[in-house]
C-alpha cells in the first residue's frame, strides 16, 4: 500500500482543517439537494402509476444511499487525506485505477456537474427575470452541428458569471465557501419544509385542467420490477452528489471521525426531505395527474401553484434557484480537491498541487475546474456528457465497496463498519446489476462513455515519464 503525503507543497503551507461536523452536514445535504426533487415525481408516475411504488422508489433509493454512505464512512477512517474517494481508489488499487477515477471527475463528471447546475440556475433566474439574449443572431452557428456555443446566450453569460463569481469566493478561502453553504443549504431546507408542510395539511380537490386519459394500472410482475427499477435511478440520480465530502477531507475538524458522521447525517436529512415532500406532492396531485405533466413540467411548480397560486409559482422558481447555486458551491468547493490530490501525485498538472500562501486553497485547481467547466457551458453538452458515465460511478463504486472488505480482511480497516460484511454485499451486486443493465439498455453510450474515461490513458503515461519523482511544485511565493 502507497503512503499518504501530506497536503502541502512546502513547509508552513498547507490546507487548514477548518470545517466543523455541522458544516460537512450541511454541505452533503447541500450538493444533494439540487434540483432534481423538483422534478423527479413525473417520470416515476408515468413508470409506476401508484404512490406506494413510488415512496417504495424513494425510500429503497435512500436505503442503497445510506448504504454506500455506510461503505464510505468505513473507507473514511484510512486516511485523512484530501481527494476521498479517489485517495480511497489508490491506497487500494494505486495510481491508475485511481487516476482513471479522477480523470472522468475532471473531464466529464465533475466539471460537467457544475456546468449543468450552474445552467438551470441560470435558467430559474431567466424565468423570474427574462435574461437578454445578446448573441441571438448567431444561435445556430454550431460546430460539427452538434455544439452550438451562442444558443441561449443569456443564460450561457449568467451562468458562466456564477462560476466565476463562486470560484473566486473558494479561491478566498474554504471557511467562507462553507459560511455561504450554510447559509445556503439552510434557506433551501426551510423553505423545503414550507412546501411540505404546506403540502400536507392541503385538503383542497383541485381542478384537474390537464386533459384528462383513461387511467393506466400499475405494472405487475416482470413490468414492476423493471418500472421499480427505473424510478429507483431516477431517485438515486436525485441522491447523487453524497460521497463529495469526501473529497474535503483534508480541511475537515477530526475528519476520521466527523467525514462518516457528516456523509450519515447529510444522507439522513436528505432521504427524509425527499420522502416527505413527494408525498406531500401525491397528496395534493394524484399520480395518474402527475404522469400526465410533460417532461417540461416541474411538479413543485404545479403542486405550489394549486397551493398559493401565482405566488407559489414565484416561491419554487426561488427554491429551485437557491438550491441549485448551493449545490454548485458545494461542487466547486469539492470536486478540485481531487485535481489538487491526484497532481501531489503526479498524475495531472503539476501546478494544481499548489495552495495558496495566503488564502490556504488549491486555487491553481480551482481555475482548472472553472475553466474547463466553462468551456462545457458554452457547448452545451454537459447533460450529453455526463449521460455517457452513468455506469462509470457506480462501477468505481463497486470498486470501492471491494477495497473495503480488502482492507478489512488484510486489518487495514480497524473501526467497526456498520453493517459489515452483508451492507456491501448488497451494494456490490447492486452495482453490478446497474452496471450490466446500463450496457445492454444504453450499449452505444456505455461504449462511448467508455472510451471517453480511456482517453486519460495517453496523458497518465504522459505525466509518469514528466514526474517520474515524487517531488512536489514550488508555492506561488516561491516559484
Amino acid at each position: 500500500m502507497q503512503e499518504s503525503k501530506p497536503d502541502t507543497v512546502s513547509s508552513g503551507v498547507h490546507l487548514k482543517q477548518v470545517l466543523g461536523l455541522p458544516t460537512g452536514i450541511l454541505l452533503v445535504a447541500g450538493i444533494m439537494i439540487g434540483s432534481g426533487v423538483f422534478k423527479k415525481i413525473v417520470p416515476m408516475s408515468q413508470m409506476l402509476h401508484n404512490e406506494s411504488y413510488i415512496l417504495i422508489a424513494w425510500i429503497v433509493g435512500g436505503i442503497i444511499t445510506m448504504f454506500g454512505a455506510f461503505t464510505y464512512a468505513g473507507l473514511a477512517t484510512m486516511t485523512t487525506q484530501t481527494g476521498g474517494v479517489y485517495e480511497y481508489l489508490r491506497l487500494i488499487y494505486g495510481n491508475f485505477i485511481a487516476f482513471l477515477f479522477g480523470w472522468t471527475i475532471f473531464t466529464i463528471v465533475g466539471s460537467g456537474a457544475i456546468a449543468a447546475l450552474s445552467f438551470v440556475f441560470a435558467q430559474s433566474v431567466n424565468t423570474l427575470i427574462p435574461l437578454p439574449d445578446p448573441l441571438y443572431a448567431f444561435k445556430d452557428i454550431s460546430i460539427g452541428h452538434a455544439v452550438f456555443p451562442f444558443a441561449d446566450s443569456g443564460i450561457k453569460i449568467l451562468a458562466v458569471f456564477t462560476i466565476i463569481l463562486l470560484t473566486w469566493v473558494n479561491y478566498r478561502g474554504v471557511k467562507k465557501a462553507g459560511i455561504l453553504n450554510n447559509i445556503v443549504t439552510s434557506a433551501k431546507i426551510l423553505g423545503i419544509l414550507l412546501l411540505i408542510i404546506s403540502g400536507l395539511l392541503y385538503t383542497g380537490h383541485p381542478t384537474i385542467t390537464t386533459a384528462v386519459k383513461s387511467p393506466v394500472s400499475p405494472p405487475e410482475g416482470a413490468a414492476l420490477f423493471s418500472g421499480l427499477f427505473g424510478a429507483m435511478l431516477s431517485a438515486l440520480w436525485a441522491y447523487d452528489g453524497w460521497a463529495n465530502i469526501t473529497f474535503v477531507t483534508g480541511e475537515i475538524k477530526n475528519p476520521k471521525r466527523n467525514v462518516p458522521l457528516a456523509i450519515i447525517g447529510g444522507v439522513g436529512i436528505a432521504m427524509t426531505l425527499y420522502v416527505l415532500l413527494n408525498y406531500a406532492y401525491m397528496k395534493v396531485l394524484p399520480v395518474s395527474q402527475l404522469a400526465l405533466l410533460g417532461s417540461n413540467k416541474i411538479a413543485a411548480a404545479e403542486v405550489a401553484g394549486i397551493l398559493m397560486g401565482k405566488t407559489g409559482s414565484v416561491i419554487i422558481a426561488v427554491l429551485i434557484m437557491t438550491c441549485t447555486f448551493g449545490a454548485l458551491n458545494g461542487c466547486i468547493i469539492s470536486y478540485p480537491r481531487v485535481y489538487f490530490r491526484m497532481a501531489q501525485e503526479n498524475v495531472f498538472f503539476k501546478k494544481a498541487a499548489r495552495i495558496h500562501p495566503a488564502f490556504s486553497t488549491p486555487h491553481i485547481a480551482l481555475f482548472y475546474s472553472a475553466i474547463w467547466s466553462i468551456v462545457l457551458v458554452c457547448s452545451g453538452t454537459f447533460d450529453q456528457l455526463t449521460n455517457l458515465v452513468i455506469f462509470a460511478s457506480y462501477a468505481f463504486f463497486a470498486l470501492a465497496t471491494c477495497g473495503l472488505i480488502q482492507m478489512k480482511i488484510k486489518g487495514r480497516i480497524k473501526s467497526k463498519v456498520i453493517g459489515y460484511p452483508v451492507i456491501p454485499f448488497i451494494i456490490i451486486l447492486f452495482c453490478i446489476a446497474l452496471v450490466i443493465n446500463t450496457i445492454i439498455t444504453q450499449t452505444e453510450a456505455s461504449i462511448i462513455g467508455l472510451l471517453l474515461i480511456l482517453s486519460g490513458v495517453p496523458l497518465y503515461v504522459y505525466f509518469k515519464k514528466k514526474y517520474p519523482t515524487q517531488t512536489l511544485p514550488p508555492t506561488d511565493g516561491e516559484a
